[in-house]
């Protein structure tokens, strides 16, 4: 077996004679693991990774993972015995524990924050849990034992329970084994089930009675039907459906027949057809094949080559290919090669919106081999991708961060596309882990290899390939020597903005003449627009104009957005709605005016302007549903949307072919920012975002000849600033050496490690008392390496007082290690004061 393979059988092992205590692992923010003591009846039955019931404290009870088992009794602790187990095989691998402690210590966080964030919620019961009656089921309790048909007729009733509810119905407190037999046999699911779409799992089938497989007896029932002829056109629908489709849905025939349930239920009183329930998979998957139909250019084919040469001799490789040059198609070929060894592959994307334009590319590729986990699906679809992958079944795994924490058997590589992106960042709650860090660490327990890709790398990840920790691969062609498209800059200075009567606005541009004019001519050629605004909502802000005073949320120091179609005004930080302010509290006049505008007032603008074009925005506000994502691209890619505005998602890695034109309608809003990496961040966007616009050939013809058609327009106030120069050149190689030059000067990453650190509070005095009592503590050993504490740009959220304070640390592990540790342990002197115990600190380890 390769070395980091897992040998299941050996991994599955019972416990050895004399081994009677486990480390568990449960999802609590605990800073050390408990250890509890293993009862002689459940000896054979604990095994590492399964679940057990243990209770904490008086009464509280927990479904935790078995972490390690061993005959040493730990020190200074009375150890409580395990209730019970949960599972009869694990539920998570040896790599997934390695790979929850390394983010725990790395992140600084505890291990059962990171199994909270790990498992889907069905396996993450604990005391608080509630049980919600599935209404799916029915009232047929014949399947239940006892102890079941108890829990499950008072859930019928009552319709949710607590589980200290179900303790007294059972009048036992262990009744973790009956509620897993319930959750399993689908009478009732975790209320946590209720924040996704729940869809059923069982389907109702209709099949014909086995009397009519003869097919004379068939003849003559059709041929001597005398009445009721809504149920024989109900009867040939069947047929027609069987026919075509070898099993008939009840739902289906009812669709395609236009009949009604009580028709059904008369062919089925006569013993012509009967319905039967079965269990069905919540996700529909294709056969599994491995198909490939296209060639790789030269250039790709050569690019290939040097990525598979790199990960001879590295662990990690970079593909740094300019937009639609074809990266996709190279992931492709080292998919189907892993496959073919009979290994999986975990292909991460930053973002939900990207998975479903790929997922139909791979599918076409690899079929049923193929699937799909993030946070849009339901808890029940989470836990059967989770056995799919933990028994084999999916061979590929495409999905967002917290697709690394899936129990892979066998992986053999991983691709990490658009790896710069700050989504691979978890922000809130903890663990605060990089999806793709995580994944480079995940691979070497398996001995896997790493593929990162981008068109604008991170400066971190490029740094580490440009010196040799990382294999680098470029591929600076775009498929079919496309040129990439050219960069204007319209200098909104220079625009005079006019309202219906002619008079001159005040304020920021939104659509000058110049982009206008352009978007007029792409849709009368019939190709696509795109607009990007990294703003979502109607107005930002809106500010009283006798005043100045401008609504603020009451719990965030911040201003409230404007929303038009729900007609509220919305905090972006901690969600909270108000109505619309029609008068100034401050002063008491009506008169507002709204500043700045995002992607909904520019949709708005667009209806007014292109009355005949068909708009869309693609935005958190309008993608909010499991599939509303995959609708918009698809009708995008139909062109039945001619204009497409949106934020962040409009950017990164969609393909769509008939796109000639890209706006960025405020470039000024990406450059001014109090970051270190705004620079590389404003050129990441507008890079990515104008490598939607020409991606297949599109030309006219001039009096000077052929033209290319592919634009991108970019207002802006600073048309000379420097990193627009750099952005209309396409020059990352130029943007990645000025970062750098100033990176070293400034001791920032890729040069050092940063750790943030947060402290909350309700109190502002107390929370700045504490940031700088705890800075004071550090300066005896950290002076050199320490920002701050200074109160952040939005200094209070959720009615939270902030005060921020950066550590700039050098590249050196044993450095990095202690300083970690010596911030846990000023934590833990800070809360000894009774002043700061409710001090929330809060660590972000290369905090982005």
């Amino acid at each position: 077996m390769q070395e980091g393979n897992l040998n299941i059988n050996e991994y599955e092992a019972p416990l050895r004679v004399g081994v009677s205590y486990a480390e568990i692992i449960i999802p609590a923010a605990l800073p050390k693991n408990y250890t509890w003591s293993v009862p002689a009846h459940l000896t054979e039955s604990v095994k590492v990774g399964c679940r057990v019931e243990v209770n904490l404290g008086k009464s509280k009870k927990y479904a935790g993972i078995v972490k390690h088992l061993t005959n040493e009794k730990p020190a200074f602790i009375e150890t409580k015995d395990i209730l019970n187990v949960l599972d009869n095989e694990p539920v998570v691998f040896e790599q997934q524990l390695k790979l929850w402690e390394w983010i725990a210590a790395y992140y600084m966080c505890t291990e059962g924050e990171v199994m909270a964030a790990a498992l889907p919620a069905h396996f993450k019961l604990s005391s608080e849990t509630i049980l919600v009656y599935n209404e799916e089921f029915g009232d047929d309790f014949s399947t239940l034992d006892h102890d079941e048909y108890l829990v499950g007729e008072a859930l019928l009733i009552k319709k949710e329970l607590k589980l200290t509810e179900v303790q007294q119905v059972l009048d036992s407190s262990h009744v973790y084994p009956v509620i897993n037999r319930l959750i399993n046999k689908k009478v009732c699911f975790v209320w946590e089930a209720l924040k996704q779409t729940y869809s059923p799992k069982k389907e109702i089938y209709v099949l014909l009675n086995k009397q009519y497989d003869n097919e004379d007896k068939l003849a003559d029932l059709l041929n001597n039907w005398t009445r009721a002829p809504k149920q024989m056109e109900l009867l040939l629908s069947y047929l027609h459906l069987m026919k075509t489709e070898g099993e008939v849905l009840k739902s289906s025939l009812l669709k395609k027949s236009g009949a009604s349930d009580a028709q059904l239920k008369g062919l089925v009183e006569k013993d012509i057809l009967y319905t039967e329930k079965r269990n069905v998979d919540r996700i529909q998957y294709l056969p599994k094949n491995v198909q490939i139909d296209f060639e790789l250019t030269a250039a790709q084919q050569k690019a290939l080559g040097e990525v598979q040469e790199s990960l001879q001799s590295k662990d990690v490789c970079l593909l740094h290919g300019v937009t639609s040059s074809g990266k996709t198609n190279i992931y492709i070929k080292l998919i189907e090669k892993h496959i073919k060894e009979g290994k999986q592959v975990l292909y991460m994307l930053p973002e939900i919106a990207l998975t479903s334009q790929v997922i139909r590319r791979l599918q076409k590729h690899f079929g049923g081999y193929i699937g799909i986990y993030h946070s849009k699906f339901s808890q029940n679809e989470r836990v059967e991708i989770w056995n799919k992958v933990k028994n084999g079944d999916l061979r590929i795994v495409l999905g967002a961060r917290s697709s690394v924490f899936l129990p892979y058997q066998n992986l053999g590589l991983i691709i990490c596309d658009e790896e710069n992106d700050t989504s691979f960042k978890q922000q809130e709650p903890a663990p605060r882990y990089n999806g793709r860090d995580a994944a480079i660490y995940f691979a070497t327990l398996f001995s896997a290899k790493v593929l990162l890709g981008s068109g604008t790398p991170s400066v971190e990840s490029y740094y580490n390939a440009s010196t040799g920790k990382y294999g680098l691969v470029e591929l600076l062609q775009r498929y079919g020597d496309l040129k990439l498209p050219a960069i204007e800059f319209i200098d909104t200075r220079k625009v005079i903005q006019k309202d219906k009567e002619g008079k001159i606005q005040q304020g920021k541009i939104i659509l000058s003449p110049g982009l206008i004019a352009a978007v007029n001519e792409v849709i009368a050629r019939g190709k696509q627009v795109i607009l990007f605004q990294n703003r979502r909502g109607y107005a930002p802000y809106s500010v009283c104009s006798v005043c100045g005073w401008i609504p603020q949320c009451k719990y965030c120091d911040v201003s409230l957005t404007f929303h038009k179609l729900s007609n509220k005004l919305i905090c972006h930080y901690c969600g909270t709605t108000y109505p619309p302010v029609h008068s100034c509290a401050a002063c008491g006049s009506d008169k507002f005016v709204q500043r700045n505008f995002g992607t909904e007032k520019i949709e708005e603008q667009l209806q007014e302007i292109f009355p005949d074009a068909k708009v869309a925005r693609m935005d958190i506000d309008t993608v909010r549903g499991k599939n509303a994502h995959d609708v918009l691209i698809q009708q995008f890619e139909q062109k039945r949307i001619d204009i497409l505005v949106g934020t962040q998602m409009v950017v990164k890695g969609l393909d769509f072919d008939n796109v000639d034109l890209v706006g960025i309608l405020d470039a000024d809003g990406l450059l001014y920012f109090a970051d270190f990496r705004v620079n590389e961040r404003a050129f990441q966007l507008m890079e990515q975002v104008s490598g939607r616009a020409g991606r297949k050939p599109s030309y006219v013809e001039t009096a000077e000849g052929r033209r290319d058609t592919a634009l991108v327009l970019v207002q802006t106030s600073q048309p000379h600033h420097p990193l627009l120069q750099i952005v209309q050149q396409h020059d990352y190689k130029m943007m990645f050496a000025e970062e750098l030059k100033k990176r070293k000067e400034f001791f920032y990453p890729p040069f050092s490690r940063i750790i943030q650190l947060t402290f909350k509070h309700k109190i502002k005095e107390v929370v700045e008392r504490a940031a700088h009592i705890y800075t004071e503590a550090l300066k005896k050993n950290y002076a050199s390496y320490i920002v701050g504490p200074a109160e952040p740009v939005i200094g209070r959220i959720r009615n939270q007082y902030l005060m921020e304070l950066l550590l700039k640390l050098p590249r050196d592990s044993k450095t990095i290690l202690q300083c970690k540790q010596d911030l846990l342990e000023q934590v833990a002197i800070l809360h000894q004061n009774k002043s700061f115990r409710s001090v929330t600190v809060v660590a972000d380890v290369d905090a982005v």
